[in-house]
């Protein structure tokens, strides 16, 4: 594996902790602020984030290459308003899909199809972050100011499971 790809796949392990992180301080938030659903939804989406990071971190290690884990910056937002969180987590879904391309890209130059094949699951799972969170904001902004909606939309959010990361599934 080339010295790039092997250093962007380990650095992106930290990122995905990091958005693990970001998540449950979302989550905290929302728990704070009386809408139990919302921090529902959140607390799955950061073990979702520690699930991407296993899942390169399997890779890493079943192509012997070595891991490195750095220090996990504390997240830095605050919010004011129930719609802040979910245009933050919008914006950074669409920094996350900006990190899996230039992987995806530095794994192409080096014509390492093997970690191509690999990044195909993380191309199309990140489609799905940002439809998942343009859609909270859309939500929010449409229901937000009315207490039945929010409160339904809370409801919604709270009927959320978790499920493995499909290639830890495979894994297993």
């Amino acid at each position: 594996m080339d010295t790039q790809v092997h250093a962007l796949l380990n650095d992106q392990i930290n990122k995905e902790l990091y958005s693990a992180y970001l998540y449950m301080s979302f989550a905290d938030y929302y728990d704070e602020v009386g809408l139990a659903g919302y921090a529902n939804w959140y607390m799955i989406q950061a073990a979702e984030e520690r699930d991407h990071a296993l899942v390169i971190r399997n890779y890493l290690r079943a192509n012997g290459q070595h891991i490195t884990l750095d220090a996990i910056d504390a997240p830095d937002k605050t919010f004011n308003a129930y719609i802040d969180p979910l245009k933050a987590g919008l914006e950074h879904e669409r920094y996350v899909t900006s990190l899996i391309n230039a992987i995806y890209a530095a794994a192409d130059r080096d014509h390492d199809y093997r970690t191509l094949k690999f990044l195909d699951w993380f191309i199309t799972e990140q489609g799905e972050e940002e439809e998942n969170a343009e859609d909270m904001v859309k939500q929010m902004e449409l229901f937000g100011g009315d207490a039945k909606s929010l409160y339904d939309l809370d409801q919604s959010y709270a009927a959320r499971a978790y499920s493995q990361a499909a290639p830890l599934v495979q894994k297993a």
